[in-house]
């Protein structure tokens, strides 16, 4: 099956970015548990969302455009991407979420279009990295591609996610009024399209921004050994 072209595009954006796609999202935080558990306050959720996207949601966006742009060659070959997306994770428990949200995206993919070249090249995405397996913006691009999505589309969803994941976990963390939970969302638009443009402007998987967040690694590790938690990651 090739790219969609028949207006599909803009109602994968649509799916891509409902909190409702049985992916496994809801099971994640984006690390705000471990962050909250670790003393962040309330009021400095805003600032939590604009690192995540200025740090790891923008090399994962810049990593699901060249998955769409890989997506569309013959053969499709996403293992590139996928090492330089892992040589810029180095914290195990981030590789690990992104992974688990991959699962999902990749269960998603073959059920919606089983027979795109792109889905069917998700199975050699890890090449032989060992315990290395299929990270999210891998099956977001080749979702993206078999939904006949842009570039720019692509990008906007995985950092949307990214933004809204926060929101959303917070409202089970901290409850409080939900209408400054999609506040801040609002808000941090600026630093979704700063993300966007970046993201856009990767051709080559030696593109993928590379930005630590030591403290965020930090956080991420310890949640993954914590026993008491409400969400995965």
């Amino acid at each position: 099956m090739g790219d969609t072209t028949d207006g599909t595009g803009a109602l994968g954006v649509l799916l891509l970015a409902d909190a409702r796609l049985p992916t496994g999202a809801h099971a994640h935080s984006a690390t705000l548990e471990a962050a909250l558990a670790a003393g962040l306050r309330t009021e400095q959720i805003p600032d939590y969302i604009r690192a995540r996207l200025r740090g790891v949601a923008r090399a994962e966006a810049a990593a699901a455009v060249l998955a769409l742009r890989a997506a569309r060659e013959n053969p499709v070959d996403f293992a590139p991407i996928q090492a330089a997306l892992a040589a810029r994770t180095p914290s195990r428990a981030l590789r690990d979420a992104s992974a688990s949200l991959g699962r999902g995206l990749t269960r998603l993919a073959r059920g919606l279009f089983p027979e795109h070249s792109a889905v069917a090249a998700l199975a050699t995405a890890p090449d032989d990295t060992p315990g290395l397996r299929v990270l999210r913006p891998i099956p977001l691009g080749a979702l993206g591609a078999a939904f006949g999505m842009a570039v720019d589309q692509v990008a906007r969803a995985a950092l949307y996610d990214e933004a809204q994941c926060v929101a959303a976990a917070a409202l089970k963390l901290r409850p409080g009024d939900p209408i400054a939970a999609t506040r801040w969302v609002v808000d941090a638009a600026p630093d979704i399209e700063e993300s966007v443009r970046v993201a856009v402007g990767a051709t080559v998987p030696g593109d993928v921004p590379a930005r630590s967040a030591p403290q965020l690694d930090r956080w991420a590790g310890a949640h993954a050994y914590s026993t008491r938690r409400l969400f995965v990651a």
